[in-house]
């Protein structure tokens, strides 16, 4: 316990140096004998720094309010509302674009020596736009939460507080245009999503049920899409929230955040408002007309990105067999049928029927894609009889894909694996996980695909170690 009475830390302003970059948007500082994780600065930096959540133990929150060292790296701030006191969109939006992708780099790297045992450098690529982004906002997909006022925002951050300025500029042109203007139903959410037609949609979602039973929310939302939770959510919050009383009501909402979660993204009503409710997405000259609030990258870029190099790692041949797992609507296993052909054979699992069915009229014209309505773990058991696979692709949640996965999948002994993960620490336990059961990482990409955020895309290409 700190020697700043029962109530800890929290409200305390210290003066501290900022050290390495940890994994969430923060730099690692220390005050007497504790560790601050403090947002809002750069390495090296000498800060002011207020203590915003001090549970006890052996570190706490805390936001940079004044910078008294400046970093070189330190530029104003491309986005108004993420700063201390504010929202949780924009974490480095201070920094350049160059040392973001390097505080990015800087934690994969960490991560993989730490928990993956793996020692190798790490370059953070920016992500291709494409010839329509010089607008230059890239977040095409943004959920937005309603107030009791009827007022759209974003969630505070580490708050249920909701904050109603939505200047915040990851955004593509258009996509925010009169939304603020509007009046929604209260303690709705709003689904935001510009397609690949430049079509805007917009579905509001009808208030989530936060009396239902706990476990039947838990079930509901392990029925609905795999990604509609934490999978990608880098665009925490775009604004300052009056925090006031945020204190009294810290604890109730902590303990509340999991309930709140799963019936926030259980099925719930929706009500189409502009659009059609189907969004447009082109990859690879191959079109799509997926559900506006299932999963698609938000990056404008990233769907195209990504399966170039699954396609160019995957180097598959005509005749050959492949795996998508977790394939969503089936943008991977597009580029894998492309390269095995009429006489080779891909099968994708993903839970989410919505996304599964999206994908299979896509993929109409390859039959020997096959998509399928499963969790991966009980199709991987129930797979014995297939035969072995040349490539398997997977692209597990936020939470990694774990050993009920890798365990089985490596027992398929595929000649290569591409596995893509979104999470520093999850990406390295998988990685991890592989070389305790005979695979290698043999090239690692990561990609800034949520510029100006503290998250990193990363693609390994793993092979079976010589025996």
């Amino acid at each position: 316990m700190s020697s700043h009475g029962e109530a800890g830390w929290e409200g305390s302003v210290f003066e501290v140096r900022l050290g390495a970059p940890g994994h969430g948007g923060f730099c690692v500082a220390r005050h007497e004998g504790r560790v601050l994780f403090v947002r809002h600065g750069l390495p090296g930096e000498l800060v002011r720094a207020r203590v915003s959540e001090d549970r006890g133990g052996s570190f706490c929150r805390a936001e940079a309010v004044e910078i008294l060292e400046a970093s070189a790296d330190r530029v104003p701030a491309t986005c108004p509302v993420s700063g201390p006191g504010g929202a949780g969109c924009c974490d480095f939006s201070f920094a350049t674009p160059a040392a973001q992708r390097e505080l990015k780099a800087a934690v994969v790297r960490e991560q993989l020596r730490r928990v993956a045992g793996w020692e190798t450098d790490v370059e953070v690529e920016s992500v291709p736009f494409g010839a329509a982004a010089a607008d230059g906002g890239w977040r095409t997909r943004i959920r937005l939460a309603v107030d009791a006022r009827g007022r759209a925002g974003v969630h505070s951050f580490r708050s249920t507080g909701i904050i109603t300025d939505l200047r915040c500029p990851q955004s593509v042109s258009g996509a925010m245009d009169g939304i603020a203007g509007r009046r929604w139903t209260p303690e709705a959410d709003l689904v935001v999503a510009v397609d690949g037609d430049g079509v805007r949609h917009i579905v509001e979602l009808a208030p989530a049920d936060l009396t239902r039973d706990h476990d039947e929310t838990g079930r509901a939302l392990s029925g609905g899409d795999r990604r509609s939770g934490d999978r990608r959510r880098a665009h925490g919050g775009q604004g300052r929230a009056d925090r006031s009383g945020d204190r009294r009501r810290g604890g109730s909402d902590r303990r509340n955040a999991s309930a709140r979660r799963a019936a926030a993204h259980a099925p719930r009503r929706e009500q189409v408002v502009e659009g059609t409710g189907r969004a447009v997405q082109y990859v690879a000259g191959r079109r799509w007309e997926v559900s506006a609030t299932g999963f698609w990258q938000p990056h404008r870029g990233a769907a195209q990105c990504y399966s170039d190099v699954v396609a160019e790692w995957a180097d598959l041949s005509p005749r050959m067999r492949a795996w998508d797992l977790y394939c969503g609507a089936g943008v991977f296993a597009a580029r894998l049928g492309s390269a095995v052909g009429s006489g080779g054979a891909v099968f994708g699992v993903e839970s989410a029927r919505a996304a599964v069915a999206d994908g299979s009229a896509a993929l109409a014209d390859m039959p020997w894609v096959s998509l399928g309505v499963q969790r991966v773990e009980r199709w991987l058991s129930d797979g014995i009889h297939r035969a072995t696979p040349d490539v398997v692709v997977l692209d597990p949640p936020r939470a990694g894909a774990g050993k009920a996965v890798i365990i089985p999948l490596t027992a398929a002994e595929p000649a290569r694996i591409v596995h893509i993960g979104c999470d520093p620490a999850a990406f390295a336990r998988d990685i991890s996980l592989y070389r305790a059961h005979g695979y290698a990482p043999t090239r690692l990409r990561a990609f800034d695909a949520f510029p100006a955020t503290h998250h990193v895309e990363c693609l390994a290409l793993l092979e079976p170690v010589p025996e």
